[in-house]
């Protein structure tokens, strides 16, 4: 089975949709998605997945099935750097890292700021969440790895968020969702994809192919959205916290 994790197209946050640019991100990346056969196609009920999602269901003719747990992770937490509530992500490095538990692919939210904010919660809810859609399809969670009830090839599409995207990769990874959101940035309108691997009959994992894939852009000549990155230097005029 493929696994295709959708990031929206660049977002215009205020008003939940997408901006001009985010609208020729998505319709580009339907362009892309159009050549592929997607078996089962799960959105964010948040107004920037759906937005996104509309230009490949429009070009497929097909309905996407929303899902609540898919909207961007919501788990705010008064935040060490700043003093005001926000996502549990974007820490200044030298903030997290001085953590050893955030390493931790099952202590991670073991923190008492992590467990006073509930944010260990929030993960497994879309943990269980993805279980369940997988289970559907037929690879059922056995500890770290999935039984393959009924092994398929099918392309599975997920149209949602960095955040929540990080937790579900971390899920089927084996790896602390704080790495990922702060050492990966998943550009809008990217596409990570993932397959499964049954090297035993019966046993599957995940394996990521490739993340972040913008290659519709490139193709098109259109350059990615800073949105998800940082300052590359200091002295820039780019993004700071």
């Amino acid at each position: 089975m493929r696994l295709l994790f959708i990031r929206h197209g660049d977002p215009d946050y205020e008003h939940d949709t997408l901006t001009e640019a985010g609208h020729a991100e998505a319709e580009l990346l339907a362009d892309m998605l159009a050549h592929e056969q997607l078996d089962a196609i799960y959105v964010s009920p948040l107004g920037r997945a759906q937005d996104t999602a509309a230009y490949t269901l429009e070009r497929l003719h097909r309905t996407g099935v929303t899902l609540g747990w898919l909207r961007e992770f919501h788990a705010p937490i008064l935040h060490p750097d700043t003093g005001d509530f926000r996502i549990p992500w974007d820490w200044l490095p030298a903030a997290w890292t001085a953590e050893p538990l955030y390493f931790d692919k099952d202590r991670w939210c073991e923190t008492p700021l992590m467990q006073e904010y509930g944010v260990g919660q929030e993960a497994q809810r879309v943990c269980d969440g993805l279980d369940t859609v997988l289970s559907s399809h037929g690879y059922v969670r056995a500890g770290g790895v999935y039984r393959a009830e009924r092994p398929n090839t099918d392309t599975v599409a997920f149209f949602c968020h960095f955040g929540v995207g990080c937790v579900m990769l971390a899920h089927l990874l084996g790896i602390s969702p704080m790495v990922l959101w702060h050492g990966f940035a998943a550009p809008t309108s990217s596409v990570t994809t993932l397959y499964t691997e049954e090297r035993r009959a019966g046993i599957a994992s995940f394996r990521v192919r490739s993340y972040g894939d913008i290659s519709h852009l490139y193709a098109a000549g259109r350059a990615p959205s800073f949105s998800a990155r940082f300052c590359e230097t200091f002295d820039s005029d780019q993004r700071h916290d």
